[in-house]
This record gives structure tokens, sequence and C-alpha cells, in this order.
């Protein structure tokens, strides 16, 4: 009965998200809700949520980094990411976060220079 409630709990949590509304917020703070292949961090960033090489290769969904130019790839890209370096922030839904983390990496949500990104973030997302 454990084992059964256990994996009950990790299936929820595995499908746990933060809001539809933390997607748009990002967009809007990273690109001003523009799409394409937008070029930022002197053209070390791209697309509309502005992912960087290393940032798609940690994500491990496959596919050629170019494709971050498209924002549904962008949300996969960024949802495996965080759900890779910030589970627990993923499945409480925890904006701020989550959004220090996707700018400053994995320890972004220690960093005292993610502090305001995450705030505009979650500001956004309300």
């Amino acid at each position: 009965m454990k084992h059964a409630l256990f994996m009950l709990a990790l299936c929820a949590t595995a499908h746990a998200a933060p809001p539809p509304s933390f997607f748009r917020a990002l967009h809007v703070v990273e690109t001003s809700g523009r799409t394409g292949a937008i070029l930022g961090d002197g053209g070390k960033a791209l697309g509309p949520l502005q992912i960087h090489k290393a940032y798609h290769s940690d994500a491990s969904i496959g596919g050629d980094y170019s494709r971050c130019a498209d924002l549904d790839y962008s949300k996969r890209v960024v949802t495996a990411y965080l759900q890779r370096y910030a589970p627990e922030a993923w499945a409480k839904g925890d904006v701020v976060t989550l959004a220090r983390v996707h700018q400053g990496g994995p320890r972004g949500a220690s960093k005292q220079a993610t502090v305001s990104y995450g705030d505009k973030v979650a500001r956004l997302a309300k």
C-alpha cells in the first residue's frame, strides 16, 4: 500500500507545473513577447525565452539548438531544465524560484543577482 501511495504521489509531482502565466511572464520579461530567432546576451541567447546553448544541452530534450527560436520548443526546453534543476519549485509552482533558476542557472535561486528578475517574473505572472 505504501508503495502504491508513493507511486501515486510521484506521478502527481511529475505532472505538476507552474501556472501558464509563468511562461507568458517569462516571455514578456525576456523579449517583450516577441517571437522568432531573437538573439540576446551579445548573441549568446536565442529565441523568445532567451536560451543559451549550455541551457539547451542541460535540458536534454534532443533537437538542434536553432529550434529555440520557436516558442513552443523553447517552452519544452525550459520545462525540462527546470524539472531537472528545480523539481520542488516546479511541483509547487514556485514562480520566483523557477524564474531565478532560469536566469541564473542550477544555483540561480541562491544568487543575489537573480532576486529582482524573479520578482519581476512573479509580478507579471499574477
